[in-house]
């Protein structure tokens, strides 16, 4: 397609932000709501974004995440709802597993006031974060780094967890898809992530709403064997279903 000039500057805006909600787009170009959604159908149906409940963002590949840089700024409100819920259900003398992510790094921030904790993390971001609480006792996990997003990962790191079992593991995922799977994009990050979920004795995800849906090559787990889902709206369909059946506890965190 050739879009027209607002759709161009609808485009240049989802590139920058990574995601945006249908509303914040026409408040920002003093258009309806179905003006924004028409646009964003044609846009969609060129491949030039890609649709999800309520919003719009870039484009979705199978086999790369976004960039991480990028990953910060989107959906932060949420995310920041997202830490806030699940650091109000994690109790004092908890011991954790956190896991890579933007998410996951707003955990961190949540729990600076938290005491007695113990977390183990494969995530720099996140050890660099707790640092700051005296009264957190912090376990960093050896591996390999990844360079783009401070991640420890390979079978180093594997290795290392499989040494633990914790109260609760809290992972971060890159998309959830209608057939019950939760995914991600590096295999490397994948294997760590489902050691997480063998050595925990509850495990809880967390989740915006920009993940449901969103395909990406490598299985985590699947939603029968997570405990509890954390996401900033209310999941399209199929997934309130789906959540259900699996006997997965679901909070939004409004």
């Amino acid at each position: 397609m050739n879009p027209n000039p607002r759709q161009n500057d609808l485009l240049q805006e989802v590139r920058a932000r990574g995601s945006v909600s249908v509303e914040t787009l026409a408040e920002k170009f003093g258009v309806t709501l179905q003006t924004v959604r028409r646009d964003v159908q044609r846009l969609a149906e060129a491949g030039l974004v890609a649709r999800f409940h309520g919003g719009v963002r870039v484009p979705a590949s199978t086999t790369e995440n976004i960039a991480y840089r990028q990953r910060q700024a989107m959906q932060a409100d949420g995310k920041a709802r997202i830490a806030r819920a699940i650091a109000a259900r994690i109790p004092a003398g908890s011991s954790l597993i956190l896991n890579l992510g933007t998410t996951t790094e707003a955990v961190a921030h949540a729990l600076l006031s938290h005491q007695g904790l113990r977390v183990i993390t494969n995530n720099l971001n996140v050890a660099t974060i707790l640092s700051d609480n005296p009264d957190c006792e912090l376990v960093m996990v050896g591996g390999t780094v990844r360079h783009r997003d401070r991640g420890v990962v390979g079978e180093a790191a594997v290795d290392f967890i499989r040494q633990f079992k914790v109260d609760i593991g809290l992972i971060g995922i890159s998309g959830i898809e209608a057939d019950g799977s939760l995914r991600d994009f590096d295999y490397r990050e994948v294997m760590v992530a489902r050691t997480i979920v063998e050595h925990s004795r509850q495990v809880w995800v967390a989740a915006d709403a920009t993940k449901f849906n969103r395909p990406a090559m490598a299985e985590v787990a699947r939603l029968p064997q997570i405990d509890a889902l954390f996401t900033d709206e209310a999941p399209p369909e199929p997934f309130p279903a789906l959540v259900a059946d699996a006997g997965v506890e679901l909070v939004v965190a409004r």
